[in-house]
């Protein structure tokens, strides 16, 4: 019998693709306190993977529990800038703020995803991608936030690659997968050595 799959996350981007993979999969949203949790771990000085791999196992063993017959997907993307964090923006000023403290800089998108299932982890990856941010103008940048707040509002650090946000970079280094929040291309190696999905 094939396994069956949850997606503990409420991401449109993770959803599409594992839907353009052609991954039979349910979505049940996570509710943890993201915020209490990576707070506890920075004043504990955890590095920026190690935060974003336990909140995404978290994500996964909280829906898991309620299913434990399931291969439940949990997911975290942080942004790392040095050893500071930055998070989704909450107003657009605090968007543009994100963006100046960035540009002319490199960072690091960290995106973790945790298989639970049977009670405990079964596999774990944290992907790492590092982004190389052009010297934007302040009026760019105003504009470019005013154009795309209604997108970039749910994106940590305040941009899209996928949209107008990727005219905000100079070099990618890393898989783009991971970019989107999911390192997609080891997840599917895992659930077709697993025998999940169909080789």
């Amino acid at each position: 019998m094939q396994d069956k799959i949850i997606l503990a996350s409420g991401s449109a981007i993770r959803a599409e693709l594992l839907r353009k993979a052609d991954v039979a999969f349910t979505v049940q949203i996570a509710r943890i306190d993201e915020d209490a949790v990576r707070a506890s771990l920075q004043a504990d000085n955890a590095s920026p993977r190690d935060i974003a791999d336990t909140l995404a196992e978290l994500k996964a063993q909280k829906v898991a529990s309620k299913h434990p017959d399931t291969l439940v997907i949990g997911c975290d993307q942080i942004l790392a800038l040095d050893q500071d964090i930055l998070t989704k923006p909450d107003t657009k000023a605090q968007a543009l703020d994100q963006l100046r403290t960035l540009r002319g800089r490199k960072h690091q998108l960290l995106s973790a995803a945790v298989i639970y299932g049977d009670g405990k982890p079964l596999w774990r990856h944290v992907g790492t991608v590092r982004l190389h941010m052009r010297d934007a103008s302040d009026d760019y940048l105003a504009a470019y936030v005013d154009r795309n707040w209604d997108s970039i509002r749910h994106a940590v650090g305040s941009y899209k690659l996928e949209e107008e946000g990727v005219r905000l970079f100079t070099r990618i280094e890393g898989d783009y997968f991971n970019v989107l929040g999911l390192p997609l291309l080891e997840l599917l190696s895992y659930l077709t050595l697993r025998g999940t999905l169909q080789t």
